[in-house]
């Protein structure tokens, strides 16, 4: 499974993006696409169109329910990576990849780097 951030949803919804082209290689092989609740009702908040949810939901196998485990590692790695203003929905999807053992998929990169070192790899 690979898990979804919002930011890559959001473009990989913009046909003939770099993100649609690695969703629909994804898709071609068999990958199950997941998203955590915390990332779906990021992605939710929009702007969307009624199309582009349906299509979001479409292409979104699995949502994942935010655990009790997931809570505790997101509080870590927010304890651990400087309790950063606005970070905190990183952390809860990050956290949610890391007990999956799955790659989470997103177009800020730069933002989850930190999290290496938890457990958190990046989807190719």
């Amino acid at each position: 499974m690979i898990h979804l951030d919002t930011s890559f949803l959001i473009r990989a919804l913009k046909r003939g993006s770099p993100e649609d082209r690695r969703l629909r290689r994804w898709i071609q092989e068999g990958e199950i696409l997941g998203m955590n609740a915390v990332a779906w009702a990021e992605l939710l908040c929009g702007p969307l169109s009624p199309a582009e949810k349906e299509l979001a939901a479409g292409v979104v196998e699995q949502r994942i329910n935010f655990t009790p485990t997931h809570a505790e590692i997101a509080a870590r790695l927010f304890n651990e990576s400087g309790r950063r203003r606005g970070s905190l929905m990183d952390c809860m999807i990050a956290a949610a990849a890391i007990a999956d053992g799955a790659p989470l998929a997103t177009s800020n990169e730069g933002d989850f780097r930190r999290f290496a070192d938890a457990g958190l790899t990046l989807a190719p």
